[in-house]
């Protein structure tokens, strides 16, 4: 009797620790909320300015926009998400005249920073974005290249996260 009560035991108590021992897709999308806002590019090419805005819509899913201009014209545009697919939380980037978004899985998160990674996408392969403060750095690499944006927070609304 002792051992048909054990059999029972043992699993929920594995599913328990497994449980409380991982952290949520929830808590890993709070993690990513101070995106939420506008960042001004710091370091874009010659005559171009350019920015990204963060939304969330839920507390699965952040909604993001890239933008590239010259002068008052713009000439790039990504649609961004973080939305959940399965068990794993993906960075969506949906350029303008693509027929489908790319995905890329989110393998590493912080308080302030994040990597996602497609190692079947040409280029790039990997997404890091780093905060330091009002500050953020994305770099995008694969390849053996790599491509370095900086971000200023456009207002204190931004940071309030």
């Amino acid at each position: 009797m002792k051992a048909k009560k054990l059999i029972l035991v043992v699993p929920i108590l594995l599913l328990i620790s497994t449980a409380f021992g991982q952290e949520t897709n929830k808590q890993k999308f709070k993690k990513l909320e101070w995106l939420v806002g506008k960042w001004i590019r710091a370091n874009p090419a010659a005559g171009q300015s350019g920015y990204e805005t963060w939304t969330k819509i839920n507390g699965l899913k952040l909604s993001g926009k890239g933008v590239t201009l010259k002068g008052k014209e713009t000439i790039f545009l990504e649609n961004l998400e973080f939305i959940v697919k399965g068990n794993d939380i993906f960075y969506s980037v949906m350029i303008t005249g693509e027929k489908q978004p790319t995905y890329f899985k989110l393998t590493a998160l912080s308080a302030n920073g994040f990597t996602c990674e497609n190692t079947k996408h040409d280029f790039p392969k990997k997404i890091t974005y780093q905060r330091d403060g009002k500050y953020v750095k994305a770099v995008i690499s694969g390849n053996g290249q790599s491509m370095d944006y900086n971000f200023v927070a456009a207002s204190l609304e931004t940071l309030k996260l």
